[in-house]
């Protein structure tokens, strides 16, 4: 009955993760990642969270195709490859503690970095340190989404252009977070998901992405940036407390 009960959230929670990160580009995965780690190990919650991510970014970015800025994505690409090169020397599994915290603190960050810090991630070098951070990121707590947005707060740019080459840069870092945590950090032997929990999770997340691309369509880019970053604030703060509540 347990499982069940856990089976049901996990696709509810991909449904409605999927449906808010078509329409932010972000926000998503990281509820969907304090709900997976809550229900199991943190190696098998980053397989899984991974394997649903990837889906959900994946068809995101493929309903937003046209938008997709195909340059800065080959910069990140190189950023992805240095930060996996240099994880693989580490291989470690973080604990659901840290992962809550890191994923807590990672609005504040994007919050908090000086106006002049232009990330513009146009810019080549910002770009390869744009891959470097998602995938970092990723490993550490399961998503890269909050602080991918700071390399994508001072572009020129429509929020579907961010939105489409967002998506496919978060398909990147979930790719590499799942070769990480899949075959070369886990030391369990069944940390890859049942294959029809993963189908069944796969239509949730396509159900959700679609539903949110049509809000997409009809929100204004003022209105996308200001809710973005209120809504993952008030995320921020409640993985925070729940963190501390942990270590007490």
């Amino acid at each position: 009955m347990i499982e069940i009960v856990s089976i049901l959230v996990i696709l509810f929670s991909t449904f409605l993760t999927a449906f808010l990160s078509s329409i932010f580009g972000m926000l998503g995965g990281l509820i969907l990642m304090g709900v997976l780690v809550f229900i199991m190990p943190v190696s098998n919650a980053m397989v899984l969270h991974g394997l649903i991510q990837l889906t959900s970014n994946g068809y995101r970015a493929w309903l937003n195709k046209k938008d997709i800025n195909w340059i800065i994505i080959f910069t990140i690409v190189v950023g992805n490859i240095i930060a996996l090169t240099a994880f693989l020397w580490i291989t470690f599994v973080p604990e659901k503690t840290t992962v809550y915290l890191v994923l807590g603190l990672l609005p504040f960050i994007a919050f908090i970095l000086p106006e002049k810090l232009s990330l513009d991630v146009t810019k080549k070098p910002i770009g390869i340190l744009a891959g470097i951070v998602v995938v970092a990121s990723n490993l550490l707590s399961g998503t890269g989404g909050p602080l991918l947005d700071i390399f994508f707060q001072k572009v020129k740019m429509t929020r579907h252009q961010v939105v489409a080459t967002k998506a496919v840069a978060q398909s990147l870092g979930h790719i590499s977070k799942v070769i990480y945590f899949g075959f070369f950090a886990s030391t369990l032997n069944d940390v890859w998901p049942d294959f029809w929990v993963i189908s069944l999770a796969v239509i949730a997340s396509v159900i959700g992405t679609t539903i949110g691309k049509k809000i997409l369509d009809v929100i204004d880019d003022k209105k996308f940036f200001l809710w973005t970053r209120y809504i993952l604030l008030s995320i921020g703060a409640f993985f925070i407390s729940y963190a501390l509540y942990l270590l007490s």
